[in-house]
């Protein structure tokens, strides 16, 4: 199976994390697993195309806010909560409570 790359929390940019979460989609899989924690592509999916998918994921993960891991064949992905209120303190709280336009 594919590994996949994570940046270091150090070289996260607070400009990347806006940018990830600017995209409601994203931005509901973050709160989703701020919730629920660890979770599957397919319990994060929405319904939505595999490859639409793949692509949010990609976003998250490159803009440090995801991690994900092979487990078999499924990809469990989890919020990098602890490094990124290292991090930003408080950003992520804020970003997570804050209301969107599609009510995400």
């Amino acid at each position: 199976m594919k590994a996949y790359k994570h940046p270091a929390i150090e070289e996260v940019t607070v400009e990347q994390l806006l940018h990830a979460l600017s995209d409601p989609v994203r931005l509901g899989i973050v709160r989703q697993l701020a919730a629920e924690g660890e979770a599957s592509c397919g319990a994060l999916d929405g319904g939505r195309p595999k490859s639409t998918m793949s692509h949010h994921f990609k976003v998250l993960r490159e803009a440090g806010l995801v991690w994900t891991r092979t487990e078999g064949v499924v990809h469990m992905n989890a919020l990098r909560r602890a490094e990124l209120d290292r991090r930003f303190p408080g950003l992520l709280d804020a970003l997570l409570r804050a209301p969107s336009k599609t009510g995400a």
